[in-house]
């Protein structure tokens, strides 16, 4: 922390670039949301589930190019936990009933090995599918207004609507990533983004108290200098949280296996437009809006003696 102390730097000094760049990229992720969409897997689209366990490590490309020459071309392969165990995502099919679906993956799976054994087998319907992805985007939209709402009370409107563009700012271009790379978007990935709109908020909030303060200790600054100074004051809190997340993060994604690997992923990017957002668009946004000190000052006393703290220089 003592590396952030006394740090004068002019971030909103760059918030038009910062603001281009933002824009920039969810422009990006909106135009691919619309024309490629998301890669939704089988926790919204429906299909089989089938695990099987070998005897021993076994290699993913070849099960992949046996299902495809069985007719199975969309079929998802990856391993669960560990090289000997795998799971199998195939989209719905009307060829197969579950029972015969299965019986046939595993007489496909034994042209490895003979000794595979099928440890489960889920089906998801198409209706069910549906239904948790709109769930999903209510429990989004809700998690928005809540917020909207509880930040309007406990600071003001202005920087209430600062704080849901930050958290739109990230959502978007979290969606965008998957969408671009075409990465898998199921249920725990829907999980990460609900974390990392709390993760953003978070963050947000405790700039946004500190420009609260700073607005009725430095009366006679500006709202520039003051949100200025209020991000450059608590620089030091967001790194070290923003850092020693990312560690745990990066061990998830790197050793977790390939069922955590994408809620992981999504994490690590919101982590970082929601950092990002905390210092740039969510003051960003409020400044706009022409936030003020009457906003957030409470009248001044007859006789009150002002303690302002010392002028600034910002580092360009």
């Amino acid at each position: 922390m003592q590396l952030f102390n006394n740090m004068n730097v002019n971030f909103m000094g760059s918030r038009k670039a910062a603001a281009a760049l933002s824009l920039s990229l969810i422009a990006v992720s909106i135009v691919s949301l619309f024309v490629m969409g998301l890669n939704f897997g089988i926790d919204f689209t429906g299909g089989t589930l089938i695990g099987a366990t070998y005897s021993k490590a076994i290699d993913l490309e070849m099960v992949r190019k046996d299902l495809a020459d069985a007719g199975f071309d969309d079929a998802i392969v990856k391993n669960f936990g560990s090289a000997e165990d795998v799971d199998i995502h195939i989209p719905p099919s009307d060829e197969y009933k579950d029972n015969a679906l299965g019986a046939k993956v595993l007489e496909i799976l034994k042209k490895e090995d003979p000794k595979v054994e099928i440890r489960r087998q889920d089906a998801v319907g198409s209706v069910v599918g549906s239904e948790l992805a709109e769930k999903g985007g209510e429990a989004i939209l809700m998690a928005l207004g809540a917020i909207l709402i509880y930040v309007a009370l406990r600071f003001q409107l202005k920087l209430s609507l600062g704080a849901i563009a930050a958290l739109a700012h990230d959502i978007t271009i979290t969606l965008g990533v998957f969408s671009v790379f075409q990465i898998d978007f199921d249920l725990t990935v829907l999980a990460a983004l609900l974390a990392v709109i709390g993760y953003s908020l978070n963050d947000t909030i405790v700039v946004f108290d500190r420009v609260r303060e700073n607005f009725r200790k430095m009366r006679k600054k500006g709202s520039l200098e003051i949100v200025n100074s209020s991000i450059n004051q608590t620089f030091g809190r967001t790194m070290m949280t923003s850092v020693t997340t990312m560690l745990v993060l990066l061990a998830l994604y790197f050793r977790g296996g390939d069922d955590i690997n994408h809620f992981a992923l999504a994490l690590i990017i919101g982590v970082v437009v929601g950092t990002y957002s905390s210092i740039y668009v969510a003051s960003t946004t409020a400044l706009k809006l022409g936030l003020s000190k009457e906003d957030l000052v409470v009248p001044e006393k007859e006789g009150f003696n002002e303690e302002e703290s010392p002028e600034m220089s910002y580092v360009e």
